[in-house]
């Protein structure tokens, strides 16, 4: 750089890019007018954002189906601890829909009962059980789909304002 340039750099400071942010690099020649500025324009992006993207999508995808089949469990769990009627349309409905998702834990430990709630320490293995199964799933896909890099790249053009 010698004597006669003067440069003007401002650069946003981003930890992970999720637009396009742009910088502008104003080189100015001493003597001459402020009109006659040449302007450089640079865009930053992350090439592995796209794939990032794309695993937590698939993970937020597995933890909203392992939730909405924890919530059907822990609903089945309250009815039976309150002690619900089992011929009641909604009580029906649950216990039908959650009974294949806990039958493999049926026979696990025994189901303590008084005057008609049971407490179903199965159910209690099954939301455990989920979770776990939702987690590594997750970090399974992850693994898999995800892209721990990250890099900035970027691009400059040139505007020659005195054209």
């Amino acid at each position: 750089m010698d004597d006669r340039t003067e440069i003007i750099e401002t650069t946003p400071t981003v930890r992970e890019v999720t637009s396009v942010p742009r910088t502008t690099t104003e080189v100015r020649t001493v003597g001459r007018p402020a009109a006659e500025v040449d302007r450089m324009e640079t865009v930053a992006y992350d090439p592995f954002q796209a794939k990032r993207m794309a695993a937590y999508r698939v993970t937020q995808l597995i933890y909203w189906i392992f939730g909405l089949i924890e919530g059907l469990i822990a609903i089945r769990f309250v009815l039976k601890a309150l002690g619900a009627n089992p011929s009641a349309g909604f009580a029906e409905f649950m216990y039908g829909i959650t009974g294949p998702l806990v039958a493999p834990f049926n026979g696990l430990f025994g189901n303590p009962a008084a005057q008609g709630s049971v407490l179903e320490v199965h159910s209690i293995v099954a939301l455990i059980v989920y979770a776990l199964l939702a987690w590594l799933l997750a970090k399974l896909a992850w693994i898999l789909v995800g892209d721990s890099r990250s890099a900035v790249k970027t691009r400059s053009t040139q505007i020659d304002s005195r054209a």
